[in-house]
């Protein structure tokens, strides 16, 4: 097993979110982890596509680009915290969700592309560990997903303008990629608006089921694997 595989990122604990700073914090986990994976991991194509959104929403903090800079921060934070506790568990002893694992266990194969990696993960993260951010930051703030709209949809608009740079950049010149091309067909197949969109309707799901354990914790483990399932069809291996 490769070295950058045994790298441990500690989870940040609920207290880190009383500043903006804690956004630094985890970009420069990120930083990390960029600086001990190879280029062409399939987990690092993700990584710098994240690191991207991170570094950008802490550069819009400073400017007051937030109307509630202390729930901005504190929804990136959470929010940042499940994939690197991924991470984590992908790299030592423990199980990362299903959402994740098709990212992990495919991170090195010859026949998938830097998109499909990058979109894997936006899949991942997006369509499960965001549901699940927003509600650990109402528990933390103690408000409704409601109050949280606002900075949802600031996060998501950033994140759908960085999709459509990473689609540019990632995607393969009109010489290669035709009409008839496999990854047309694949990319085409998923939207990250729909994942947005479908991810606010599971967080508010989440929220009205929080004093009823066991169907959240149903509707949650779901929720991970039809993601899981998605992610494992954006990883589909395509011919050169």
């Amino acid at each position: 097993m490769a070295q950058s595989e045994h790298l441990t990122i500690p989870v940040g604990t609920v207290g880190s979110v009383d500043s903006v700073g804690a956004v630094d914090s985890v970009a420069a986990r990120m930083r990390a982890l960029d600086a001990a994976l190879p280029a062409r991991d399939g987990v690092a194509v993700f990584n710098r596509v994240y690191l991207a959104v991170t570094e950008e929403v802490g550069r819009r903090l400073d400017a007051g680009g937030f109307a509630d800079p202390c729930a901005a921060a504190a929804l990136d934070v959470r929010f940042a915290e499940r994939y690197l506790a991924a991470v984590a568990a992908a790299a030592g002893e423990g199980r990362p969700p299903a959402c994740w694992r098709p990212l992990f266990q495919l991170r090195r194969h010859p026949g998938i592309r830097p998109l499909q990696f990058a979109l894997a993960g936006i899949n991942a993260h997006i369509g499960h560990d965001l549901a699940l951010a927003v509600v650990d930051t109402c528990r933390t703030l103690g408000c409704p997903p409601a109050e949280l709209e606002d900075e949802f949809d600031r996060v998501g608009d950033l994140l759908v303008s960085l999709e459509e740079r990473i689609r540019e950049e990632l995607m393969p010149g009109p010489d290669v990629l035709q009409i008839a091309d496999p990854l047309t067909h694949l990319l085409g197949s998923w939207s990250l608006e729909r994942a947005r969109d479908a991810t606010w309707t599971a967080a508010r799901a989440l929220w009205a089921l929080r004093s009823c354990d066991d169907v959240a914790e149903e509707f949650t483990d779901r929720l991970d694997a039809a993601v899981g399932f998605a992610g494992r069809m954006l990883l589909i291996p395509l011919p050169d």
